[in-house]
């Protein structure tokens, strides 16, 4: 059975019970009970109309449900009755359900959450797993989440820009378990591409498939993390980088520059080097350039400080570096790296070992003390 055909059906299910009267909460438990029951019933007997089929269930689940609401309270409350058997409804609310799933109330975090549950059809034990989190913790995390847009409609206007913003979150958590939140992201990027003509859904897409294009060779056979400069690009994924490339161009040439728009165009220039010393980097300094117009974000200046340095050369970008907050994240490791081009290997050094001390991720330590450790052995 295709688990991810399955839930790609989830956000349009959702939609039609929302619009039958139930509120986003009930109807979200329910197409998750019924997606239990499709795991179990369908690889022996399969629907010949897979929405209409999770359709049925998951009404069945929420009448069942509303029905013992109401018993316990001792009152009565009238339902629809359950509708007749036959083809499931052509209305998509998948773009709607979309922007629920990030409304400007929610958290960044909850706003995850809520969307690879509800979207994304993932359950709550898979959510929890990814994140490395109690399955507890995560439940109440939606739970919350489900509250506070259980009065929004279906039928509000609701914004690109942060719907984008938290698929971008989910692709940089990247993988744990059993789960690939990268790979999901994608998917999720794709459904929504498919029902909303936008630019940067567009640029985010191409942006994800770039990344994602270089994953094999992000990290060496005994786990530690490979450079990009260092990377052998023969094991890059060359089909997603022309389908992002493909993409990307599509949506530039409608004159609608956003900020993934221009982190894909400067993907997709590391992607078109085929090596690190035939890297554009004189482009990918005037797309910084965009991007800080954009965005004026102090990490895209750190970012550029890099380019920079490489395009111009190390004091070139020490002096852009300067211009920065020295309590940003990575910063220490960009001054460590610029030093190191700059000839000062002992400045460089002593910068690598600050960086590792200061990382979160215990790859990114890892790789930043062997930096320190490879200088402090060349130093007489």
């Amino acid at each position: 059975m295709n688990e991810s055909l399955l839930r790609e059906l989830v956000p349009a299910v959702i939609g039609v019970l929302v619009r039958r009267g139930a509120d986003f909460a009930s109807a979200e438990d329910a197409v998750q009970e019924a997606l239990i029951r499709a795991l179990e019933t369908w690889p022996d007997d399969p629907p010949r109309d897979p929405k209409a089929w999770l359709v049925a269930a998951a009404w069945r689940k929420f009448l069942d449900a509303t029905r013992a609401e109401t018993s316990r309270r001792g009152r009565e409350l009238t339902v629809d009755a359950e509708p007749a058997a036959g083809p499931a409804s052509t209305v998509d609310d998948t773009l709607q359900l979309y922007f629920l799933c990030a409304h400007p109330s929610l958290t960044p975090a909850s706003a995850v959450a809520l969307t690879l549950r509800a979207v994304g059809g993932l359950t709550t034990r898979q959510i929890a797993q990814a994140y490395l989190v109690p399955e507890a913790t995560m439940a109440q995390r939606i739970s919350r989440a489900k509250r506070t847009v259980s009065g929004v409609r279906l039928d509000q206007a609701g914004d690109v820009a942060t719907v984008v913003r938290v698929l971008y979150l989910v692709f940089n958590e990247g993988y744990s378990g059993d789960l690939d939140l990268a790979a999901e992201a994608i998917r999720l990027t794709r459904q929504l591409a498919t029902v909303i003509d936008h630019p940067e859904v567009a640029g985010l897409l191409a942006l994800m498939l770039l990344h994602h294009a270089r994953r094999a060779a992000r990290t060496a056979p005994d786990g530690s993390l490979v450079p990009l400069a260092e990377q052998d690009r023969s094991r890059w994924d060359t089909k997603a980088i022309a389908e992002g490339v493909e993409i990307l161009q599509a949506a530039l040439a409608r004159d609608r520059l956003g900020e993934f728009q221009a982190q894909a165009a400067i993907a997709a220039l590391h992607a078109d080097a085929l090596t690190a010393e035939e890297t554009d980097w004189v482009q990918i300094v005037e797309w910084y350039d965009e991007l800080v117009r954009l965005t004026d974000s102090p990490v895209v200046r750190l970012n550029r400080a890099v380019a920079v340095g490489e395009a111009d050369g190390a004091r070139a970008g020490l002096a852009a570096l300067a211009e920065l907050d020295d309590s940003l994240p990575r910063y220490t490791a960009v001054a460590a790296y610029l030093h190191e081009r700059d000839g000062d290997l002992a400045m460089a050094a002593r910068l690598y070992a600050e960086a590792a001390a200061k990382a979160t991720n215990l790859a990114e330590r890892d790789h930043l003390t062997r930096q320190a450790a490879r200088l402090n052995a060349r130093e007489p």
